[in-house]
């Protein structure tokens, strides 16, 4: 049996093999009127192919816990009941494939209110359908960017709120696993790094303080997320910086953290927070950090980062550098690449009824 192809348990959720699909967002929702933020026919057939091809868990991309924690005007949302419906079409064929639905649940901190990347992903302004970012500092991500209004305490709580009721929303449009994205350089990221974070109250300088944030937004969505389903975090282990922003050793450290807060699977990547550093990318780039987390600390990872080959995925599961791989633009280039893995690998992966004369 190929180890990327046995089923994977946690909590009361069985994922039928270790193929996962991460967040990708699609910038294709509409971004003013009654289905603002809502999935359309695009997100139903981009996701459902991918189910169709056998991957065993599939996270809808970076959704919006408040209008203004989009990334762009584009993004889903999760803030009002519109949404809830939209989102239900989804999940149910997804149930229907086998595959298990995930959301990743978000907010874009500095990094919000900016246009599509193929039409230059640029800031936009109240002019432009766009709003002003938030921040836990008044510190832009680049010269791009406007400086974000420095979060206050009692707006932190606020966000913490809207988090729990996006997970009160995901649980109701039908999905199996939340994730809580804390990386690539969004407002739970902005948070966890001292090179975005110079607060000097609670929310900032110590690592302590620097975590409250994100175990304030973790304890707040296990508290609404059923006991039998499982939470995820995403994380990003380094800033890429020499000195001055988040760290591996940081990584190891809060991976424990979440585990005590309630958190089941570390879904590992990096990068994002600090403009113009250097990330030296190749074939399984990240996959070192993921596996340093799964060595040392008490909690499951999941590993991405340019895992491209069926070989190459079985190889991480079976070596124990991670309990799932994620493939982000594998998965775009081949919907199918679960099932074209399986048939390499010796594996078993569930097959529509409509394609059995392609096996």
């Amino acid at each position: 049996m190929s180890a990327l192809f046995e089923p994977y348990t946690l909590r009361d959720v069985t994922f039928p093999n270790r193929v996962w699909m991460p967040p990708m967002c699609q910038y294709s929702a509409a971004p003013e009127g009654p289905e603002t933020g809502a999935p359309n026919d695009w997100h139903f057939t981009h996701y459902g192919a991918r189910a169709a091809g056998g991957t065993g868990l599939i996270i809808v991309e970076a959704t919006g816990v408040s209008p203004e924690g989009r990334i762009s005007p584009y993004d889903l949302g999760i803030w009002n009941d519109t949404q809830v419906e939209a989102f239900r079409r989804i999940t149910r064929f997804l149930v229907s494939q086998g595959t298990v639905p995930g959301i990743q649940l978000a907010h874009a901190g500095r990094k919000a209110s900016t246009d599509r990347p193929w039409t230059g992903g640029a800031p936009l302004g109240p002019d432009a359908l766009g709003w002003q970012p938030l921040g836990p500092s008044p510190i832009a991500f680049d010269e791009r960017h406007p400086v974000p209004m420095e979060l206050t305490v009692d707006q932190i709580q606020e966000v913490v709120g809207q988090f729990a009721d996006a997970a009160r929303r995901a649980l109701a449009a039908g999905f199996e696993v939340a994730e809580i994205h804390g990386a690539h350089g969004y407002l739970i990221s902005n948070f966890l790094s001292p090179h975005s974070n110079h607060r000097t109250d609670a929310y900032g300088g110590s690592y302590e303080n620097r975590t409250r944030f994100a175990l304030e937004v973790v304890d707040a969505v296990r508290a609404v997320w059923p006991e039998d389903k499982p939470l995820f975090f995403r994380i990003s282990a380094t800033d890429w910086l020499d000195e001055g922003g988040w760290t591996p050793d940081d990584t190891v450290r809060f991976a424990a953290d979440l585990k005590a807060h309630g958190v089941d699977l570390l879904d590992v990547s990096t990068g994002g927070n600090a403009s113009g550093v250097r990330i030296p990318t190749g074939p399984g780039y990240q996959v070192p950090f993921a596996a340093r987390v799964k060595a040392e600390a008490p909690l499951p990872v999941a590993a991405v980062g340019m895992i491209t080959e069926a070989e190459q995925a079985e190889k991480i599961i079976a070596n124990d550098e991670a309990d799932a791989v994620l493939l982000g633009r594998e998965l775009l280039r081949n919907p199918s690449w679960a099932r074209h893995a399986a048939r390499e690998l010796g594996g078993d992966v569930r097959v529509p009824e409509q394609y059995h004369r392609s096996v």
